[in-house]
């Protein structure tokens, strides 16, 4: 049996998506075969999009080793692909996730920008857990220091976020030093994204080695997000901060701060585009 999809990418964080109903279960085993890059398409995750009324579509998101989450990135790719399909007037879209519905808008030309999940609290200067008189996780500061640096910020933006804000990127090895962290029992037992920051004027520049995906992502949606809301408080950055992607894409972030170090009001704007598209067997 074929089945047609659609391949997506939202600053080079690169999708399949398709609108086939199918079980938790199924998506799982599809999201694993869909995402393969030597034996499947290739893809970070698998995005499942159904129109649910005008104007309206839901979207369940599935990282490339099968577990279930929520994506910025895949979240604008969807409401991208919708305006391709016809399915959206006026360019506004509302769009059902496992985090509830969320507006979103097209603003331009492959150019997305949506509201995001509010935050419950961000913690600046996060010690983590462990003894000591600061109760900062001596493992913890020891993996900071590996990548030089002295400081790392903990918030949930859609999925948890480490992060952690460095003098320069270009030559940091993510991959090794971003597992190390992802796993850290500090962030929790289901761990946590690493964002490695770099701040030059007003303009900051993201790493992110994304948890599901197990390895660096070109962009990260709700990392991007989690950088400029943990520096920008930290800064006094003015909104929209301005946020570069690895793969070079820009974004633009708007945010809020609430009550007890909650934030609201957020909303992330960036490049999505359909790629591709062709039938797989399954």
């Amino acid at each position: 049996m074929k089945i047609k999809f659609w391949k997506m990418s939202g600053a080079g964080n690169d999708f399949v998506l398709i609108n086939r109903s199918g079980s938790s279960a199924a998506l799982k085993k599809l999201a694993v075969k869909f995402c393969d890059r030597k034996a499947g398409i290739g893809a970070d995750g698998l995005l499942y999009v159904n129109k649910t009324g005008a104007g309206k579509i839901s979207l369940r998101y599935f990282n490339s080793d099968g577990s279930e989450a929520f994506c910025g990135n895949g979240s604008r790719c969807a409401v991208w692909w919708a305006g391709c399909r016809g399915l959206v007037k006026g360019g506004h879209v509302e769009l059902s996730t496992n985090l509830g519905v969320l507006p979103a808008r097209i603003t331009g030309h492959e150019k997305i920008k949506i509201r995001m999940p509010a935050v419950p609290a961000v913690r600046l200067d996060f010690k983590g857990a462990g003894p000591g008189p600061t109760g900062f996780a001596p493992s913890l500061r020891g993996l900071l220091r590996k990548c030089g640096a002295v400081t790392v910020h903990f918030l949930n933006t859609g999925v948890p976020h480490a992060v952690v804000p460095l003098k320069d990127l270009k030559t940091l090895e993510v991959s090794s030093l971003g597992r190390s962290l992802r796993f850290h029992k500090a962030f929790g037992p289901s761990g946590a994204n690493i964002d490695f920051v770099e701040l030059k004027g007003s303009r900051m520049a993201v790493r992110t080695y994304e948890r599901g995906v197990e390895a660096e992502t070109l962009a990260c949606g709700t990392g991007i997000t989690a950088a400029a809301i943990a520096l920008g408080l930290e800064k006094g950055l003015s909104c929209p901060v301005r946020v570069t992607a690895q793969s070079g894409e820009r974004f633009k972030v708007w945010f809020k701060p609430g009550l007890r170090g909650s934030v609201d009001g957020i909303y992330l704007e960036g490049p999505a585009k359909l790629v591709f598209t062709g039938e797989i067997n399954i």
